[in-house]
């Protein structure tokens, strides 16, 4: 079956193209009619009399039309339900994925979200987590359009069914939007485009990042926005395509920064590459693209002014990454190997290969590798696939690091990485997301293969079945390696029901700290979450300054003396005596808390043994529903 509407063929870029020619060669989208309609059919169909009967027809039609998206929309859905399904089975009582401290904190970040919005509070700073400091919201994740977003799922049914759906739907999301922007823009075959979104959404770099990174899965604002760049070069319409590409920026810097800065670092290697082949049409073309991307930073800087602010110079902002960038690098044998959750995988297939089970970035093993090189050398005229080519080296080559790798040993022999890793921002990037750009870049290689393929299907009729065919057998051969397995689950530690249903109002004022035992950050975020961010804790799980006189980044903060005795109790590292300076120590530490009450829950390690130095500190606790609580209030206020 050929594919309907307009002959393409004739239109087909050649090797003195251009990335945009490439682009208006296939920028009419498929009918979904079928066979070939001749480029007079539209006259024809204009010279019907002019009744209601035509328009009730049409209507099939464009049902007839969306049938392959909506069907491609569901595929992609059953594809993300499958990678996070055993998270669906019980999303109170799961964890999911290998991170569960990255899922407790993104829990806590919808929970605020859904807090600011009920209350009108600042959305990029809080005192409710490491109180009384905060935490500068922007320097960490930031997600305020998503939180916003799902604020009315988060307060009907909790923080962990709306993270969960939110990991969820950015799979189908961003997958969709490939196919999307594939389908209307570059490409004829919605085959070819389906094969592109979902080698962009389900190949090892996203799957792995839903392990507890929404905001780095959370790509679906990227095709149009790469596909913008593209049109300011193109259509000559400075204003009003730097006016769109600045809606999408400025809604992507609210979903993540991060992914923003690497979306903006992809477009620059396309620049350079289509520089290095096309020189004077670059030249050509830079005027237009510059004036929409003036049009873009002015809306951009003036939606985004405040929040940078907060990202750069507000209170508890960091700089840099804690630890060596190195730490989070992937190593160049990480891209012919299997990630922990791909078919050909396993729980040791990536040990030593790539930082965690988070940053598997790369990891499409040699049959994948070996079909790109194949699609590209076969492309290789095509300007589109040269750059293609240029923008996957360059992030797979930047994801290693500052320093070459011999097989999972790092040499001392200095990579490019190391030219920019000192730079403002480029400092606080993780290395192996560069890899994501390189996902993308292979992504839209195969689509454009595929469209090719299908091509040659309609114009060479001896070869119109086996050459698809073959194709179809390739594809799928490489591709069933890497192809996703369901995340693990975990189950989580009980919220008492004390903060559950709501028993903590009764002794802490919303915006007064209460203070879990053992003052452990994690425990305090889940219970925080499970209140949707009504009280204030202590500590948490976020990036930090090392001080209020050194900004440069670490995990966390160092704990109140009472935290760490308390600690070192629940792990039986010291008995229970306590002397008058410990007393006077954690009386100043509530204080330090603004705390109005120490709550030890009945499922606490050394419960019995925590109680005895919590009566010694604060005197005799009260029973209240599942938890000892020991009211505060008269020393804190």
């Amino acid at each position: 079956m050929t594919a309907p509407g307009p002959d393409i063929r004739t239109r087909t870029p050649d090797a003195g193209g251009s990335v945009a020619d490439a682009t208006d060669a296939t920028a009419t989208p498929p009918t979904s009619e079928g066979g070939d309609r001749p480029a007079d059919a539209a006259p024809q169909q204009q010279a019907q009399p002019e009744t209601d009967a035509p328009e009730r027809a049409d209507r099939p039609g464009r049902w007839h039309r969306m049938r392959p998206d909506l069907l491609v929309a569901a595929i992609y859905l059953a594809g993300a339900f499958w990678v996070t399904a055993r998270g669906w089975v019980n999303p109170d009582g799961r964890l999911l994925g290998s991170r569960p401290n990255d899922q407790g904190f993104n829990e806590w970040m919808l929970a605020y979200a859904a807090h600011a919005v009920s209350n009108l509070e600042n959305p990029f700073f809080t005192t409710l987590q490491n109180a009384p400091d905060g935490v500068n919201l922007m320097t960490n994740v930031g997600m305020q359009l998503p939180g916003l977003v799902l604020s009315p799922v988060t307060l009907l049914f909790g923080a962990p069914f709306a993270y969960l759906l939110f990991i969820t739907l950015n799979l189908a999301g961003t997958a969709y939007a490939w196919y999307h922007v594939l389908s209307r823009n570059l490409v004829s075959s919605r085959a070819a485009a389906f094969a592109g979104g979902l080698f962009c959404a389900f190949a090892p770099a996203l799957v792995s990042h839903s392990n507890g990174h929404p905001h780095i899965t959370a790509q679906w604002l990227v095709p149009f926005i790469l596909w913008q760049v593209i049109r300011l070069a193109r259509d000559g319409r400075p204003v009003r395509n730097g006016l769109v590409l600045g809606a999408l920026v400025v809604a992507q810097f609210f979903v993540s920064l991060e992914i923003l800065f690497l979306t903006a670092l992809g477009c620059l290697m396309m620049v350079i590459g289509y520089v290095i082949f096309r020189p004077r049409e670059a030249l050509r073309r830079a005027g237009p693209m510059l004036g929409g991307l003036a049009v873009t930073g002015v809306l951009v800087g003036a939606a985004a002014a405040y929040p940078l602010w907060m990202q750069f110079a507000g209170p508890q902002h960091r700089v840099g990454h804690p630890g060596n960038p190195d730490v989070y690098a992937l190593t160049l044998g990480s891209f012919v190997r299997y990630a922990t959750e791909s078919v050909a995988g396993s729980p040791t297939s990536a040990l030593r290969w790539g930082p965690n089970t988070t940053e598997q970035a790369s990891f499409y093993g040699w049959s994948v590798v070996i079909l790109a090189l194949g699609a590209a050398w076969w492309l290789r005229r095509e300007i589109v696939v040269r750059v293609l080519a240029v923008v996957a080296l360059i992030s797979a080559v930047f994801s290693i690091g500052t320093t070459w790798t011999v097989g999972t040993r790092r040499t001392d022999v200095p990579a490019p990485f190391a030219l920019v890793s000192e730079l403002p921002v480029f400092d606080s990037v993780v290395v192996s997301r560069f890899a994501l750009i390189t996902t993308v870049a292979l992504g839209v290689l195969f689509a454009v293969a595929g469209d090719r393929v299908a091509r040659v299907r309609e114009g060479e009729a001896g070869r119109s079945r086996l050459v698809p065919r073959l194709a179809a057998v390739a594809l799928f051969a490489a591709l069933l390696p890497i192809l996703p397995t369901p995340l693990e689950a975990r189950g989580r530690n009980p919220v008492p029901d004390f903060v559950t249903a709501g028993v903590w109002k009764e002794h802490v004022a919303p915006g007064r700290t209460l203070v879990p035992v053992p003052v452990d950050g994690m425990t305090s975020l889940y219970w925080s979450s499970a209140a949707l961010a009504g009280f204030a804790v202590p500590e948490g799980y976020f990036l930090a300054p090392v001080s209020k006189t050194d900004n440069t980044g670490r995990w966390g903060v160092e704990p109140q003396p009472t935290a760490k005795l308390l600690t070192a109790v629940s792990r039986g590292q010291r008995d229970t005596a306590v002397g008058p300076a410990d007393v006077e120590q954690a009386r100043a530490d509530v204080r330090h808390w603004k705390a109005d009450a120490v709550a030890l829950p009945d499922r606490a390690r050394r419960h019995d043994d925590l109680k005895v130095v919590l009566d010694a500190l604060y005197g005799p606790g009260q029973r209240v529903a599942d938890v000892w609580l020991w009211d505060v209030r008269p020393l804190t206020r």
